[in-house]
């Protein structure tokens, strides 16, 4: 199952309010982020549609329904670009956004440990830090929800009772990732 969902950041410099569209593969955790636009229409969305199946490739077999809100921006032809893929969409009814609460605790999680805690300059510096943010969060960052595993790990767990700790700093110091020194 997939969920997918926007949340906003507001620009410093330009005064503006950038929408980023995310979608969320449930079972695993993984996020994937589909593109950060100041005019999020149904074209657009449609389009981020299409490059998330092009990213999915032959997996996207592997997903039978995604989870949305009734925002205008989801449109026929972006349900049909999931139909002919064979997935199969769910809308939420109005009002509830614990019907897609995977999505939103990513929205909660996103705004709580980076865009909250910086200023966003340009149009690219939010797709710089997803970018970032996201490789940390499916490679390093611990879930609960998968006993205390990345998604998609990008490095063996250490037991670090016994060893010495070395710190890296992601997003400039904003997290930190601590793994063994050698």
């Amino acid at each position: 199952m997939l969920a997918v969902d926007f949340f906003h950041v507001d620009c410093a410099m330009t005064l503006r309010r950038l929408y980023c569209f995310f979608a969320l593969k449930v079972g695993s955790r993984t996020v994937h982020i589909l593109g950060v636009t100041a005019h999020p229409d149904g074209p657009w969305t449609t389009q981020q549609a299409r490059n998330l199946l092009m990213d999915l490739g032959d997996r996207a077999a592997d997903f039978q329904f995604l989870v949305r809100d009734r925002a205008g921006q989801f449109t026929a032809s972006f349900d049909a670009v999931l139909a002919d893929a064979g997935i199969t969409t769910v809308k939420i009814p109005p009002r509830t956004p614990r019907a897609n609460a995977y999505a939103e605790r990513f929205v909660r999680t996103v705004r709580a440990e980076v865009t909250d805690r910086m200023m966003i300059f340009g149009a690219r510096h939010p797709r710089t830090v997803l970018t970032e943010y996201t490789a940390h969060y499916n490679g390093r960052r611990p879930h609960r929800s998968r006993d205390l595993q990345p998604p998609r790990p990008d490095h063996p767990v250490a037991d670090l009772t016994h060893e010495r700790i070395k710190r890296r700093p992601i997003l400039r110091g904003l997290i930190n990732e601590y793994e063994r020194t050698a």
